[in-house]
């Protein structure tokens, strides 16, 4: 039994740690896209500037 909810213990936090790095990586689709527009207006982000 205790292999059984060790088992789903795991499944969930790799559920969780997956749906994590989906947000994540959505984020920085986000941002990398929002930059690429800033670009084409003619601005620059701040870190960009060098």
């Amino acid at each position: 039994m205790m292999i059984y909810m060790l088992a789903a213990a795991m499944t969930i936090a790799m559920l969780i740690a997956t749906a994590f790095g989906l947000h994540q990586e959505a984020e920085r689709a986000r941002v990398k896209e929002s930059t690429k527009r800033l670009d084409l207006l003619g601005w620059r982000a701040p870190h960009q500037l060098n």
